[in-house]
């Protein structure tokens, strides 16, 4: 048995070894065929590119490539693709060789001018591009003869393109002074007449374009700059690409004019990047770039679109003085270091939707045109790391977000910013913005179908169709919708049907009776503070209505006072009464609708409301009186009564507007005397007493022989003035500096 064992485990052993000696058979034979595709076959297209095999350029292969150009998208092109360019000074010979040969063919007169391809190339040394154009000046009658007349026609057009720009942007600049005066001579400028191509070439050197003009397109995809280069004053007619590149130096395009679109995606600046007092006539995209320094592009006239979608800026950025015509996008865009926008120009909206802002933008003396407003949807903003500087009453009411859902944080932290820095008027914007979001979002939920509520019908007048209304009941009754994207989850619904009807209705919880008039009065609750108050953000708009308010009341005290009826004997005011007092009134009318219409955001809103408040009651009570007329005891004496002890400006916290019984006081009170000259300024008095209770007489009616009307009526104006001296402090403990601190610093 003990031997039988033994045999097995033998017989193991050796099987075991027969298996790893096959393994390491089948391992070497991989590895020689690793081998010989590597030694014996081509690299595919892609790898070649990641590790191209670069020829060195002789002075014979420049001279053979000069004799046979190629054909490049219809242009003739020297294809200088993949070579070594050694251009360094010990090799002067080669180097002054090379510009000299490459300078006559560019220069050649032609129907088509040759263009440049040095893709995939290494350039040793400083690569000097400005050397191989040819050197003209700007005035027509001066352009050499070599230009084609359709590159002439060109340059003439853009010459003054560039004229007119440069006399808006750089008037101090060598070019516009050499134009704009006859008598200083003619500027010149190097003119590149082909097309420049540069994907993925390495420059080991500087490299040196300043005051060039490129008639036809530049392509430096993916190219590596290793030392500063310099595109000081040069144009751009056509497309330029630096998608992809890198810049491991200075990369200098201060006061440079980009005609057509400016592709800088993807682009990485490791160094400064200097685009101050550059012109973009086209589209500017720096979608995905990165800049690890300074990046300048202030006193920069960006004619189209400015695209820094998700762009980092690891340094600081400097956008001073700017121009930004068109829509300027920073969507996801990062700033780790502080950016300015210090006196730009936004005549259209900035989009920063879900940017981060992680030190500080200054947006102080910032204009906005009427358009022009800050998107920050989904703002990345912590007000206590960070901060937005702006000029304080103006830059609160630049920001905008379009729904209250998925940016509450956005808005608080933007008004905290703004109340750290004791700019009250800014934060309390915010808070207004916030508000009448809020308001929207009541509004949807009262009148826009619930997906959670809506009965079958409801949902196929929306637009579902009858298998997907029954769908979206059926699916409720499980479970109810959270939000609008679930319904993408059932099957009937497709995206197209999605996008067409979201706006449309609204998800939340279904509302019973009860809970459906509880969201409308805090609707109309909220509406009224908005619109008469700003939320409590504008004293001089509360100012404004209670001055209408004071003024439509002691016009209408005065009427019931004063004009009491034509027969039999007629009780009516005397002619210079009456013209004061609309005078007054309308004076006073004057100033308080100014007050509205110019802090209000909607003023006719605010009016209308304002009049529907203060309008029909007391004018349907009013109609009422003069219907019933009036004839009690007492006709030929005033409805009021003023405390005749003393007067001067008093603080009535506790008055109403009747006559206390107690005998000792009664006998302070005595009724106007009508025949006085100011008596009517009286009325005016008692409608500051009911709607602010302070006045410079106490004034209150007399409870003898009163029309009950008349009583309502001042009774009604008591009350509007109880919520009126609580609106206005509200308000004042919102836009007085040390009040709103203490009430919303956390």
């Amino acid at each position: 048995m003990d031997n039988l064992c033994f045999k097995g485990g033998v017989s193991q052993k050796l099987n075991a070894q027969k298996q790893r000696n096959k393994y390491r058979l089948f391992l070497k034979l991989f590895c020689v065929f690793l081998l010989f595709l590597t030694l014996f076959l081509p690299l595919p297209a892609w790898a070649a590119q990641t590790q191209p095999e670069r020829t060195l350029l002789t002075l014979e292969l420049l001279q053979e490539r000069l004799r046979t150009p190629t054909l490049h998208e219809g242009n003739l092109t020297v294809d200088l693709r993949q070579m070594t360019i050694d251009l360094r000074p010990e090799n002067a010979t080669f180097r002054d060789a090379f510009y000299q040969l490459l300078r006559k063919e560019l220069q050649k007169t032609g129907a088509k001018p040759l263009g440049l391809d040095l893709s995939y190339s290494l350039i040793q040394g400083d690569f000097l591009g400005s050397d191989l154009g040819l050197r003209t000046p700007l005035y027509t009658q001066a352009i050499a003869l070599i230009f084609t007349a359709t590159e002439q026609e060109q340059l003439e057009r853009l010459r003054k393109s560039c004229l007119q720009s440069l006399g808006i942007s750089l008037p101090n600049s060598k070019d516009c002074r050499s134009l704009l005066e006859t008598s200083t001579p003619a500027s010149e400028i190097t003119v590149f007449r082909g097309s420049l191509t540069l994907v993925q070439t390495r420059f080991n050197g500087e490299v040196q374009f300043p005051n060039t003009f490129f008639l036809q397109s530049v392509n430096a995809q993916g190219a590596i700059f290793l030392q500063p280069t310099n595109w000081t004053e040069t144009r751009f007619s056509r497309p330029l690409s630096f998608n992809g590149a890198t810049f491991r130096q200075l990369s200098n395009f201060q006061s440079s004019i980009f005609f057509d679109k400016a592709n800088f995606k993807k682009t990485q600046f490791q160094e400064i990047a200097d685009f101050h007092g550059s012109i973009f006539a086209d589209n500017g995209n720096f979608n995905q770039a990165v800049f690890k320094q300074l990046a300048k592009f202030s006193n920069v006239q960006w004619q189209e679109n400015a695209d820094f979608s998700h762009v980092r800026f690891a340094n600081q950025a400097q956008f001073t003085k700017s121009n930004f015509n068109h829509l300027l996008f920073l969507t996801e865009a990062t700033f780790e270091q502080a950016i300015s926008f210090r006196e730009a120009q936004f005549n259209q909206s900035v989009n920063l939707k879900g940017a981060s802002i992680l030190n500080q933008a200054d947006f102080s003396d910032t204009r906005f045109a009427k358009a022009a407003y800050l998107s920050v949807p989904g703002l990345t903003f912590n007000s206590n790391q960070a901060k937005i500087l702006g000029n304080p009453g103006e830059i609160g009411k630049m920001f905008w977000v379009p729904t209250l859902q998925g940016n509450q944080n956005v808005l608080r932290n933007l008004g905290q910013n703004f109340r750290q820095q004791q700019q009250v008027a800014d934060a309390n914007q915010l808070e207004y913005t916030k508000q009448r979001l809020r308001l929207t979002q009541v509004s949807r939920r009262l009148v826009t179908t619930n997906i959670n509520s809506a009965t079958l019908a409801s949902l196929i007048n929306l637009g579902f169709s009858t298998t997907q209304a029954q769908e979206i009941v059926d699916n409720r009754q499980i479970k109810l919708f959270r939000d609008r994207s679930e319904l993408l989850t059932l099957p009937s619904i497709d995206l197209e049907t999605y996008t067409q009807l979201s706006d449309r209705f609204v998800v939340t919880e279904p509302l019973s009776f009860g809970g459906w008039l509880l969201q409308a009065w805090n609707w109309l609750a909220l509406s009224i503070l908005l619109l008469l108050s700003g939320y409590g953000t504008n004293f001089w708009l509360v100012f404004g209505v209670g001055g209408v308010a004071i003024a439509f009341f002691g016009l209408l005290f005065w009427l019931v006072d004063r004009y009491r009826r034509l027969l039999p004997v007629a009780i009516i005011p005397t002619y210079y009464e009456t013209v004061a007092i609309l005078i007054s009134f309308g004076v006073l009318g004057f100033f308080s609708l100014l007050a509205i219409f110019r802090n209000a955001e909607q003023p006719w809103l605010t009016l209308g409301c304002l009049l529907m408040i203060i309008i029909p009651l007391p004018v349907a009570l009013l109609i009422r009186l003069y219907q019933q007329g009036r004839y009690h005891d007492l006709m030929d004496i005033s409805y009021f009564t003023e405390d005749g002890t003393f007067r001067q400006l008093r603080l009535l916290i506790g008055r109403l507007p009747v006559i206390p019984r107690n005998q000792t006081f009664r006998e302070r009170y005595m009724p106007l005397l009508c025949d006085r000259r100011w008596n009517w300024l009286n009325y005016y008095d008692f409608s500051l007493n009911n709607l602010v209770r302070l006045g410079f007489n106490d004034i209150r009616l007399r409870d003898e022989h009163l029309p009950g009307i008349i009583a309502t009526l001042a009774w009604y104006q008591w009350s509007l003035g109880v919520l009126y001296i609580t609106l206005v402090l509200w308000t004042l403990s919102r836009t007085i500096p040390g009040l709103n601190l203490l009430i919303y610093l956390k």
